[in-house]
């Protein structure tokens, strides 16, 4: 009786047991589906995206074309009619506006004092230096010493009308100003400090010594461009030209700091009337087009002789938000 009752026992805890491994299995096989159905989903809707994303931007430029062609049209037309094309006077109804406005007048002295005091005490303190520490009133080169203070200032003081103060600088810059250092810059920094600001100063006073200034410095900055896939590396010798990037990139390339100097070096070929220095940028975007998905979506880490990356985060904060 009882080995009957324990062998019964023992049955039904067999059973049991089998059902709950079955129910098991089925469940991981439910998982299993529900996962592979999510996933599917996932890439179908990226891949959707990315089309009706080119879709988009193909209207547009449609579209765009289609009103340029409109725009000419009609400027051809009033042309050959002799009606001259009116011209908007917005602008100066504003300006004017502006300067007759007492509280405008009071707020640009009060930018234009803060100005002031802030370039008196670098000149006081820390001239041709790349920075004036405040608390203890001296200068420190932490770009080099390429004067980047000055250099970066250079366009404000014009604007603001401090002339004897940017003729200064001018002069610094024509006599001091020496680009043969054994330093090894960023590419980046260099790029949107050193040539954007003497760029700028050559726009607003049409003084030759800026763009002479911004050829040799970008001269030095262009073989980081000199790489296999034309993605640049990050950080150059400005006296030997040897471009490398740093050791805890992985030998990788820095996304915001490889695909921004578009503005910069664009300018500088329009107005110097040689190309090289826009067709090494471009070739940059051309490269990350071909290389990356459609949603824009860009690795913050490229390798420069691939240009692929084989691990990156994706992200709008450092790294990859310029």
């Amino acid at each position: 009786m009882g080995k009957k009752s324990s062998s019964s026992s023992s049955s039904v805890l067999l059973s049991n047991s089998k059902n709950k491994n079955v129910w098991i299995r089925s469940n991981r096989f439910v998982l299993l589906i529900i996962g592979f159905v999510l996933l599917t989903c996932f890439f179908l809707d990226r891949q959707s995206l990315a089309r009706d994303h080119q879709v988009e931007v193909s209207i547009l430029n449609e579209e765009l074309s289609d009103l340029r062609s409109q725009l000419e049209d009609l400027t051809t037309q009033l042309k050959d009619s002799g009606i001259d094309i009116p011209i908007s006077d917005t602008k100066r109804k504003m300006k004017e506006e502006e300067e007759d406005d007492p509280i405008s007048v009071e707020r640009r002295e009060k930018v234009k004092e803060a100005m002031l005091h802030a370039w008196t005490c670098y000149e006081k303190y820390a001239w041709g230096h790349d920075e004036l520490q405040p608390q203890t009133r001296n200068g420190i080169d932490s770009f080099g010493g390429l004067g980047a203070t000055l250099v970066d200032s250079l366009d404000t003081l014009f604007i603001m009308g401090l002339h004897e103060q940017f003729q200064r600088a001018r002069d610094w810059i024509a006599n001091s100003l020496d680009f043969n250092k054994n330093y090894d810059a960023s590419v980046f920094e260099t790029s949107i400090r050193v040539v954007g600001g003497l760029l700028s100063a050559y726009d607003l006073s049409g003084d030759k010594i800026f763009l002479d200034k911004a050829r040799d410095i970008a001269d030095r900055l262009l073989p980081a461009w000199n790489t296999p896939s034309g993605i640049p590396y990050n950080t150059i010798n400005l006296a030997q030209g040897n471009p490398h990037n740093p050791g805890w990139t992985g030998g990788n390339s820095i996304l915001a700091d490889s695909a921004t100097e578009q503005l910069e070096f664009i300018a500088l070929s329009q107005r110097t009337k040689e190309p090289k220095y826009q067709q090494k940028v471009e070739n940059v975007i051309r490269e990350l087009h071909k290389n990356f998905p459609a949603d824009g979506l860009l690795p913050i880490y490229i390798n420069p002789h691939t240009g692929m990356s084989t691990h990156s985060v994706i992200t709008f904060g450092a790294m990859g938000d310029r």
